[in-house]
């Protein structure tokens, strides 16, 4: 299927996401929000993706590249024409929606921020399981600045991930912190120059293509879940996740290649 906001392409078991609005450094409008959601439905559904990655188009212009992860919300379309409360409540929360349903999404997804990410772009890379970034990119919380706020569960997400009093600082000052800072304060996993940032990223990302189907969902839910929840209940959700993984087929021949010495083909079955 073709998009106009997004590109979507598959790589063996991987499916890469790319925000395609480079003249607008891949800034979201309502159209590119409900392009994501339906290639999230569609990964979702595909037995044979197993990871997704989340990142940005390049424009080329004047011999130079024009790096871009996703600038936020496109405030030149805000700026133009009035909306009704309604309207304005309908999208934050179909943006709301984008980034829970990459937060919920059973597999795997990476954002691999190629450069800068302000505000809807940095929520949408907080909803993913992992941050890298190239050297050089960029990601901030502005809206403080704007008379805006922070949505797309930064005020959940960022506080588990570096801390409160980090996530206050970020929040507070829109600081812009770049690869190398990010890493630091443990907000994105890794960082690279961009001219190998992807391939590192499908490097990393296809590490995890070859772990079981089954387990790897299990193993996501339960840790997204955990932080909610007392010990005595997690570990009963982890013993309903173990046997959930013993009746499969998987399970057996995780077994039976260790016993064999050999590497195990998972079929998620």
């Amino acid at each position: 299927m073709n998009y106009d906001t997004v590109e979507y392409a598959e790589d063996g078991s991987l499916g890469i996401i790319k925000l395609n609005r480079p003249e607008r450094m891949n800034a979201v409008i309502e159209e590119m929000y409900l392009e994501i959601q339906d290639v999230l439905g569609r990964a979702r559904e595909d037995v044979t993706n197993r990871a997704l990655i989340l990142t940005g188009s390049v424009l080329r212009k004047g011999g130079v590249d024009k790096q871009a992860f996703c600038a936020g919300a496109d405030l030149k379309k805000h700026s133009t024409g009035e909306r009704s409360h309604a309207q304005k409540r309908e999208y934050i929360m179909l943006a709301h929606d984008t980034t829970r349903l990459i937060y919920e999404c059973p597999k795997p997804v990476i954002a691999a921020i190629n450069g800068p990410a302000r505000g809807a772009g940095a929520e949408m890379a907080l909803s993913c399981d992992f941050i890298f970034m190239a050297e050089d990119a960029t990601l901030a919380f502005p809206e403080t600045g704007l008379g805006s706020f922070v949505g797309g569960g930064v005020t959940y997400h960022l506080p588990r991930i570096v801390g409160l009093a980090k996530a206050k600082e970020l929040v507070y000052s829109g600081r812009v912190i770049d690869g190398k800072g990010a890493v630091d304060i443990g907000l994105a996993l890794r960082c690279f120059p961009v001219a190998t940032l992807m391939e590192e990223v499908k490097s990393f990302a296809q590490e995890l293509c070859e772990r079981a189907p089954i387990s790897m969902i299990w193993a996501k839910k339960r840790l997204q879940q955990s932080a909610a929840l007392d010990i005595e209940t997690v570990v009963l959700l982890e013993a309903e996740a173990i046997l959930a993984c013993m009746d499969t087929e998987d399970w057996r021949e995780g077994i039976q290649s260790f016993d064999e010495k050999r590497k195990p083909v998972f079929k998620g079955r």
